[in-house]
């Protein structure tokens, strides 16, 4: 018996054979998605070296020389920029209000819609807090002005009416950023409260019948059996969240800003608008954002390495 063909290795390649004739399709199907990103995610990164020199839009890149002769030149001149620093204090405090005030809203939610035994209620009521978060920023800040504004809106009106001044919600900083997260809030908590939704679904509906035989309260139940299933998502939304720190919408403080709250609307994301597009500060403004980039990823890595020290698995 001729042992060459049935050695480990030949053995291991006959497997591979067989298996890549059984799913190549599949394998095809990833061809397109592959070439997307690699045409449109991964080739553009070569250009990221134009925040290490000179801004020069019509020079080929690979020939402008350094900023300044030393590499981290626009790194230098973004931190020595006030408005930068500025950008970043504003954005650092919006991000960790929506991660204080933001985070548990749609836990919150997902929890009550849980508990709630109507279903064409309960379908109805998830219906309408979706809704919201197909809304533009643009047409949420027409709605927020009806609402809020210091003499016109809808709100102050009232309270005038009960014998007090108007709050200054859009023109005031202070009460800005609070109006800001309310609406962030408003916007997103019911999309976000899907994915709670999805996953309390996964909780074995045995551990509420043996909660139930132990004469848990509705209450109880909600702490001992349906959080901690949720605990897994929650992290793993948790670490995201936190990776996103120093990152910023566009649209949303764009749309909500006006001169008045500018010493509190400015993020970093206005901050590039305004010097890399408007400014055409184009190597100072991808100086900002790689290291924007940089620091968030950081953030992500510290995030998943404290949850999985924490027992957790993580987001890898």
């Amino acid at each position: 018996m001729n042992t060459k063909f049935n050695t480990p290795l030949h053995i291991k390649r006959q497997r591979r054979l067989a298996y890549f004739k059984r799913y190549w399709m599949l394998y095809l199907l990833l061809v397109l998605p592959i070439a997307f990103f690699l045409i449109f995610r991964y080739i553009p990164m070569t250009y990221l070296q134009i925040a290490f020199k000179k801004n020069n839009i019509i020079q080929n890149i690979w020939e402008v020389p350094w900023a300044d002769g030393t590499p981290f030149a626009n790194f230098i001149r973004a931190y020595a920029n006030r408005d930068f620093l500025y950008a970043v204090r504003n954005t650092v405090t919006l991000n960790l209000l929506d991660l204080v005030v933001g985070f548990p809203a749609p836990i919150i939610l997902a929890l009550v819609l849980n508990e709630l035994t109507f279903k064409r209620f309960k379908r109805f009521t998830q219906t309408i807090v979706y809704m919201p978060h197909f809304l533009s920023w643009v047409i949420i800040y027409g709605m927020a002005l009806q609402l809020f504004a210091p003499s016109t809106g809808l709100v102050n009106i009232l309270i005038n009416r009960m014998g007090y001044s108007s709050i200054p919600f859009l023109n005031n900083p202070g009460h800005w950023i609070w109006t800001y997260v309310f609406l962030g809030i408003w916007q997103s908590v019911g999309w976000n409260a899907i994915i709670y939704m999805a996953a309390l679904t996964g909780i074995n509906p045995e551990l509420y019948e043996a909660a139930a035989v132990d004469g848990a309260s509705r209450l109880r139940k909600t702490w001992h059996v349906t959080l901690p299933g949720l605990r897994p998502t929650i992290v793993t939304l948790l670490i995201l969240s936190l990776g996103r720190i120093l990152g910023s919408d566009f649209d949303r403080p764009f749309a909500l800003s006006n001169n008045l709250v500018k010493s509190a609307s400015n993020v970093i994301s206005i901050f590039v608008y305004t010097n890399g597009i408007k400014g055409l500060q184009f190597s100072l403004a991808a100086a900002v954002g790689l290291l924007q980039s940089v620091v968030c990823v950081f953030f992500l890595l510290g995030a998943n390495a404290l949850a999985r020290r924490f027992g957790e698995r993580g987001i890898w």
